[in-house]
């Protein structure tokens, strides 16, 4: 039993997704060798020996060997979790959909004096809980969609390791804080939330191992329960 849970928090190739044992040896400081996955026969994670921003590119591009090496060898998702990794990315995730739904609104800060601290208080408040009712909506219909196609038993674990699939994969939130530097064209917000949808759907087909279409549909219908969420209960444009 102990053998076969220590197996399973074992890294994964990239290519083949199978679990290997190591995914190197090092024989001195700065020395590696990268090993070979058994079953393809191939290096079973090059990614190792890449800078940060090879990856990121890959991960741009929707390349599903460098989600296998994020999610699985370098995040460890599948393994005993520190939770606060996925509190601190729902939190990032939330704050983020707070820029969103405040430059649809229109309340980007233009140095205004005449609107009190209080009622800047009050408007950020209301922008953060409308934020989090929006991703409570989106993660519970993600998970319940997964359950359901899945067949999941109750098991914490499993809804993690894809909860925070689908955080991660939505990096692409990050590019918002952009906005509160340069003008951008309120076009530039859907681009941003049709490539979190893309990735989405990348990162939960390397997790559940389902087809392109499923996947796609999860991530929409989850996107969508959010979207409707905001847009009739919240008013958010």
């Amino acid at each position: 039993m102990g053998d076969a849970k220590e197996e399973e928090e074992w890294p994964r190739c990239v290519g083949c997704g199978r679990r290997v044992k190591t995914l190197y040896v090092q024989y001195s400081p700065g020395n590696i060798r990268l090993m070979k996955c058994d079953t393809c026969n191939a290096v079973a994670d090059p990614y190792i020996e890449c800078e940060f921003m090879i990856i990121l590119i890959d991960l741009i591009l929707h390349k599903t060997r460098a989600y296998h090496h994020l999610l699985f060898n370098k995040l460890r998702i599948y393994s005993s979790l520190d939770k606060g990794v996925l509190v601190l990315s729902i939190l990032l995730h939330i704050v983020l959909d707070a820029f969103r739904i405040s430059f649809s609104r229109g309340n980007k800060a233009d140095g205004d004096s005449s609107i009190s601290t209080f009622s800047a208080i009050l408007n950020c408040g209301k922008v953060l809980s409308d934020a989090l009712l929006g991703n409570i909506v989106f993660m519970a219909m993600l998970l319940l969609e997964v359950q359901l196609i899945l067949k999941l038993s109750f098991d914490t674990r499993r809804y993690r390791e894809v909860l925070l699939a689908v955080i991660i994969s939505s990096y692409f939130k990050l590019f918002l804080m952009a906005m509160m530097v340069w003008e951008f064209p309120s076009s530039v917000i859907f681009f941003v939330e049709i490539s979190v949808l893309s990735s989405n759907t990348v990162a939960l087909r390397v997790v559940t191992e389902l087809s392109k279409a499923r996947c796609f549909g999860i991530c929409f219908g989850a996107h969508a329960a959010r979207y409707l969420t905001e847009r009739w209960l919240l008013g958010v444009p």
